[in-house]
């Protein structure tokens, strides 16, 4: 089905000829990456729906489902030591892009991990044909380990400023230390496309040289 046209809805149609340009078919995996401050879900759904205009098979995973639990996470503030990766690789990633070459009998999971409840999600195992997308989101999807597995990655920013007004930021020191520690590793030069969210109402594509 269709969704209106709306100027977000052109943008993600945007971005989703921009994937195909180079991704015509087949398995593929899309992150929507930002900070810890930056939503993205709602971001990622939106994606996901217009991806799937076409009737390919979309699903939707988020890096909340693949975290290690509290007890292991060594600070209160989000970092990549968060996400549980060799889960997240060994019960999504592997299967899903596996099956394109096995069997579309093989099963993925989109969940690991239930946040709220502190414990193992129930596993739910799903299949899928030949062509379908997994688009993932949350913070840290392109650090130096993770940035291989994506076909397409999506980076959301939002204003300085409007960091900088986060209580202990100021223009002077407007990210944390975390934030600068990812920042440094380039998450925005690896990502296939960026997105200023500052307004959510009206994300506007951002053209660098690095993209």
């Amino acid at each position: 089905m269709r969704l209106p046209v709306t100027p977000e809805n052109s943008l993600l149609r945007e971005l989703r000829a921009q994937l195909r340009q180079h991704h015509a078919g087949g398995r593929l995996l899309v992150a929507v990456d930002a900070l810890p401050s930056t939503p993205t879900a709602g971001f990622a759904d939106k994606l996901a729906a217009i991806l799937g205009e076409d009737g390919t098979d979309v699903f939707r995973a988020s890096a909340d489902g693949f975290l290690v639990p509290r007890s292991q996470r060594r600070t209160t503030e989000r970092e990549p030591g968060w996400f549980d990766e060799e889960t997240f690789r060994r019960v999504l990633v592997d299967p899903f892009r596996n099956g394109a070459h096995t069997s579309s009998a093989t099963g993925f999971q989109l969940q690991a991990w239930d946040e709220r409840r502190d414990q193992a999600a129930e596993a739910r195992w799903l299949t899928t044909g030949d062509d379908a997308i997994i688009v993932v989101d949350g913070p840290f999807l392109n650090t130096p380990s993770l940035r291989g597995i994506w076909h397409f990655s999506v980076w959301l920013e939002i204003a300085e400023q409007v960091l900088a007004a986060r209580p202990a930021r100021s223009m002077e020191a407007p990210y944390t230390r975390v934030e600068l520690s990812y920042l440094r590793e380039q998450p925005v030069q690896q990502a296939s496309a960026i997105v200023d969210v500052t307004d959510p109402a009206r994300p506007a594509q951002v053209y660098r040289d690095s993209c």
